[in-house]
């Protein structure tokens, strides 16, 4: 049998671990679940991209781009903030106050706040609370769909 078969998370589809509960993930660095938060919207908005109208590849990537830089991202969270919970604000407030360096061309600011939000969608994804997170991940696909037309 290879050697993949045998592994812990094979078999279980896109949910390659289990379940956490908010104990265990408030063990991790809030970096390391904004690292899989940032995955998790990355893929959500190709995976709508790619399943909606025919674009060509340049257009896809700039499409993509355009949702999850940071200052859309911060915009969101600045929209949203007074609908979320009291426990998805201490963990968008937990991600946005970890330490990072922000890249040259983005606001210190809004990477902050986006590398919160991406930590509250990576609690949520590990959490498996695929529910809520896709209502966020929606809210942000529509907010930079009516920040195209603007």
């Amino acid at each position: 049998m290879p050697s993949w078969k045998r592994c812990k998370g094979a078999g279980k589809g896109l949910h390659t671990h289990e379940r956490l509960d908010d104990k265990q993930l408030r063990e991790y660095p809030p970096l390391a679940l904004a690292f899989i938060g940032d995955a998790v919207l990355e893929l959500a908005v190709r995976t709508r991209l790619v399943t909606g109208a025919r674009r060509k590849m340049k257009d896809l990537h700039l499409e993509t781009v355009g949702v999850v830089k940071a200052e859309n991202q911060a915009r969101l969270v600045r929209d949203i903030m007074g609908e979320l919970s009291v426990a998805e604000q201490d963990i968008i407030r937990w991600g946005r106050n970890a330490h990072s360096t922000p890249p040259r061309n983005a606001n210190p600011a809004d990477y902050s706040l986006s590398n919160g939000f991406e930590t509250l969608l990576g609690y949520l994804y590990l959490k498996g609370d695929e529910e809520r997170l896709l209502s966020l991940v929606e809210q942000a696909l529509r907010q930079a769909e009516c920040s195209n037309h603007d």
